[in-house]
């Protein structure tokens, strides 16, 4: 599981407030902005995880969970919540946008939409869209789907199934649309679910059987996220998520489960 620390890659300590948070990304944004760094092919990649970061460390609620998890398991925090969080759910509701345009007017960088789209690959798009009463800018494929400037998904309801169907019919643009999430549960032995480890189980949403890996301590209730294993984008969106909730067996039921195994080891080979 991939080890990377929030903390540490925007140089802050545990308990930093919410002003050293902003600082420490406007520092890091100013150094590391791609234009900066035009000789450096890896520029856009750490502008990715400090924008990741902040991102999740200014939002109270997110930040809680990834200390939860950081509690719980150490340098292995960021794959448990990276297992639960798509970038969509990381960047909704965050000021991400608001701070990076104001560093690159103040400094002639390109902005919010050029180095997002260089960061989050070629299926990044924006469209505006006007009608009587409205206006907007939909960003799609960024974060996971897409989001509009308030950090909404912006393509659900009636306006985004408008926005789809006028842009498709007057210029033939399709957007793309994610897959919809699928969501199923598994029962587990109360030994996997303290130790870990791989087990088999046939997945009644998708019709096949899968290989899924059980972090030790997990508790019931809890969700493991298999990404891309839901339903299948269109027009080039990625596929949808598949969650499953974590049940585990009464030790009893579990008990007896281990005793008719035995039995039955017993009696086959007699």
């Amino acid at each position: 599981m991939e080890q990377r620390d929030y903390y540490d890659i925007l140089g802050l300590k545990k308990d930093a407030g919410q002003k050293e948070i902003r600082d420490a990304y406007r520092r890091l944004a100013l150094l590391h902005h791609p234009d900066r760094n035009k000789d450096n092919p890896d520029a856009a990649a750490r502008m990715k995880e400090i924008n990741e970061s902040y991102a999740v460390l200014s939002d109270p609620q997110k930040r809680r969970e990834y200390d939860t998890l950081r509690q719980t398991y150490g340098s292995s925090a960021y794959g448990q919540f990276r297992q639960t969080h798509s970038d969509q759910d990381i960047f909704r509701g965050s000021d991400i946008q608001q701070i990076f345009e104001e560093l690159s007017r103040a400094f002639g960088f390109r902005g919010f939409d050029d180095v997002f789209g260089e960061s989050y690959g070629p299926g990044y798009r924006t469209f505006e869209f006007r009608r009587p009463g409205a206006f907007g800018r939909v960003f799609v494929g960024g974060f996971g789907g897409g989001q509009d400037r308030g950090g909404r998904a912006p393509l659900g309801g009636y306006l985004g199934r408008l926005i789809r169907y006028g842009l498709k019919k007057k210029w033939g643009i399709e957007l793309p649309e994610k897959g919809a999430d699928l969501r199923d549960s598994i029962v587990i032995s109360p030994q996997l679910a303290r130790l870990g480890g791989r087990i088999q189980y046939f997945c009644r949403k998708k019709g096949k059987e899968l290989i899924v890996t059980i972090p030790p301590n997990m508790r019931a209730g809890q969700q493991l996220r298999l990404k891309a294993m839901g339903e299948t984008g269109r027009a080039g969106g990625q596929a949808g998520d598949l969650y499953v909730t974590i049940q585990i067996r009464n030790p009893l039921i579990q008990k007896a489960r281990d005793l008719i195994a035995a039995i039955r080891s017993s009696i086959t080979t007699r």
